[in-house]
């Protein structure tokens, strides 16, 4: 097992290079930039050694939400309102919660982020766009208040944009995309925003050129990246 270490680093590398190639084609193919789409390599449950290859290999943001070192982390999933102080306390370089669903975690996150006087955190609010109930997300139809109430409710918090989870096997439909679209046009005439200042976070392993056809600047990339997850021990 300590032999197959090094071929499988090497592998993550050229998967990673792999994506980022996937994802400069699929932008230009619909007519975007492809600095306009970030890549967050998402590392749940993989090893340190394994997220330090794709760090020396030059990438720098990664998504987790087990945290276990320090780089600008993006935490994503659902986090528990009386989880958030632990994270924020450890985790000083967290770039971005991906995503607050309720009002209830965006207080707890605000007035956090006051306590410990960090710099404005970046969130994105998360919309459940399947309408499975298994899936954390506001509904669709209560973006608009969620989103007034963190980019006018909290002062802590810096509103970045919409994110939405894929479907069981870590796929979308285009509906799901569409429904994550119309939100930030509804957000953005709401708020007084131009749509360039809403990102839209979604699009994973088996759709993100999908999600980039659709508008995607954030895509989560991560068994493509680092192969299957394993939540062997994680609690």
């Amino acid at each position: 097992m300590v032999m197959a270490a090094p071929a499988l680093e090497g592998a993550a590398v050229t998967a990673l290079r792999a994506v980022l190639h996937r994802v400069r084609q699929a932008a230009e193919k619909f007519g975007r930039r492809a600095d306009d789409v970030r890549v967050v390599a998402v590392s749940k449950t993989k090893p340190i050694s394994l997220i330090h290859q794709v760090y020396d290999a030059g990438h720098r943001c990664f998504g987790e939400n087990y945290l276990p070192e320090d780089i600008e982390w993006h935490f994503v999933g659902h986090l528990q309102s009386n989880k958030v102080k632990s994270l924020l306390a450890a985790v000083p370089s967290l770039a971005m919660v991906e995503g607050v669903d309720n009002e209830k975690l965006a207080n707890h996150l605000d007035r956090t982020v006051s306590t410990l006087g960090r710099k404005p955190l970046n969130v994105l609010v998360q919309v459940n766009t399947s309408g499975e109930e298994s899936k954390s997300g506001v509904d669709p139809s209560c973006c608009v208040e969620l989103v007034k109430h963190v980019k006018l409710g909290c002062p802590n918090l810096q509103f970045s944009g919409l994110m939405t989870i894929g479907m069981p096997d870590y796929s979308s439909t285009p509906e799901n995309f569409r429904t994550l679209s119309n939100c930030r046009t509804e957000v953005c005439k709401a708020l007084g925003m131009a749509e360039n200042q809403c990102e839209l976070s979604m699009g994973m392993s088996g759709d993100f050129e999908q999600a980039i056809e659709m508008g995607s600047t954030n895509v989560r990339i991560g068994s493509t990246i680092f192969g299957p997850r394993d939540y062997t021990g994680k609690k």
